[in-house]
């Protein structure tokens, strides 16, 4: 369950803290927190960072990622994703960067395009997470390091919706159809993703 309280996300030494927590709450057993800029940051085209230092253990699901504003092409997936940073607990050190859209997402079959790097330290040291973002391109990196590009190849809004405004998101979820595959470890709460800054 996302909460607005203040024990969930809060300033601490100057980095947004956001904190996932074993606790019952509205029919849930854990709460955590979802920062969500649309309407107060939305861009199209730019870099993107976020210096940031994950959560880890069995169960956890953090996540730096982008949505469309005003869902111009219609519903998820239609009007794309952009995943800047994903990580789930039971793939240790693995960071995953992904776009989706109407062509490319698990509904039909077609899996969405992305990569994948190894950052063996993102829990116990900040890193940047960056995506380069234009109106040719999608490129990913971890601090210097590029990984990933996904290409416009002019094929039209149903493989490339990303020429529209796009919000910023932060949370940690716990459990769900990939973060939980393997269950979720209660010994490891609580546990947080610490943010140093967001630069566009």
């Amino acid at each position: 369950y996302y909460t607005d309280n203040s024990n969930n996300s809060f300033i601490e030494d100057g980095k947004l803290i956001i904190k996932a927590i074993r606790q019952y709450y509205s029919g849930s057993d854990y709460t955590s927190a979802r920062m969500v800029t649309r309407n107060k940051g939305d861009w199209t085209y730019g870099r993107i960072e976020v210096r940031a230092k994950l959560p880890a253990g069995t169960g956890t699901w953090p996540a730096i990622w982008l949505l469309p504003t005003d869902w111009v092409y219609g519903g998820w997936p239609d009007s794309g994703e952009i995943d800047i940073m994903e990580a789930v607990g039971h793939q240790p050190g693995v960071i995953h960067a992904t776009a989706h859209s109407d062509h490319y997402n698990w509904f039909d079959g077609i899996p969405p395009p992305g990569g994948q790097i190894t950052v063996n330290d993102n829990n116990t040291q900040f890193h940047d997470y960056v995506l380069v973002w234009t109106g040719n391109s999608l490129k990913w990196y971890v601090d210097d390091t590029h990984y990933y590009t996904y290409s416009n190849n002019n094929q039209g809004w149903s493989y490339w919706p990303f020429d529209q405004d796009f919000h910023l998101l932060l949370n940690i979820a716990i459990g769900g159809t990939w973060g939980g595959q393997q269950g979720i470890d209660d010994s490891i709460f609580p546990v947080q993703m610490e943010v140093d800054y967001v630069r566009v």
